[in-house]
């Protein structure tokens, strides 16, 4: 887990909480597994911003990325793991009382 952003009591997941990550989180939380191609698109981020996001996400176990061939064309696939959709929900959760409050 990472270091929490305590706010009014509650700590809040400093890699959910960044705007890009809650975004591709949230994007994920929804569809379950997309391509690379399709989450840049639906996220509005540069492939550079959005691999960088990517990367701190899979490091962290939210994110599985993996990488395949269809029809000899490579294609990368993100899905949410259970860790990222357990962090994702908790983190909305928090968000829920923070705003409660």
């Amino acid at each position: 887990m990472n270091e929490p952003n305590k706010k009014a009591g509650i700590e809040l997941d400093e890699m959910v909480h960044a705007p890009a990550r809650l975004l591709i989180l949230t994007i994920l939380s929804v569809t379950g597994s997309v391509d690379f191609t399709f989450l840049q698109k639906q996220s509005q981020l540069t492939r550079g911003n959005l691999s960088s996001h990517l990367r701190k996400l899979e490091d962290a176990g939210y994110v599985k990325v993996t990488k395949e061939f269809v029809e000899r064309i490579p294609r990368t696939l993100i899905r949410i793991s259970d860790t990222g959709f357990e962090a994702y929900n908790q983190y909305r959760e928090d968000m829920k009382r923070l705003l409660d409050d």
